[in-house]
């Protein structure tokens, strides 16, 4: 697994090439911790991540540090299982709130299934 970061401004866009998993979820933390602070916006896309575990959870919807600065996070370029396992975490736990994180990147119907 690798990534590739681009920064327009105040968004920064990460792009995982590969799986996310327990052994690369660091690398991708650490990857979102060094940007820098007055990055408002962070945009997993993950195109080129066609498969991802549990660790894909807690990467998209840990809560940031408080010590650093807010950012609103999305997610897009879902392969199909990435998005199915969101979709089934956000069934289980609600609270999750995968609209949120997907924003505009899905029609409405498909988290209505």
């Amino acid at each position: 697994m690798h990534f590739t970061l681009r920064i327009d401004g105040t968004a920064a866009h990460i792009t995982v090439h590969g799986e996310i998993d327990y052994t690369t979820l660091p690398t991708l933390r650490a990857a979102a911790a060094g940007l820098p602070p007055n990055v408002t916006e962070l945009v997993w896309d993950l195109h080129d991540a066609r498969f991802m575990d549990v660790a894909g959870l807690h990467l998209l919807f840990e809560q940031p540090s408080p010590q650093g600065p807010p950012r609103k996070t999305t997610v897009t370029n879902l392969a199909p299982q990435p998005l199915r396992l969101l979709v089934l975490a956000t069934e289980t736990i609600p609270a999750l709130e995968l609209a949120h994180l997907l924003h505009d990147t899905l029609p409405g119907t498909l988290l209505d299934d």
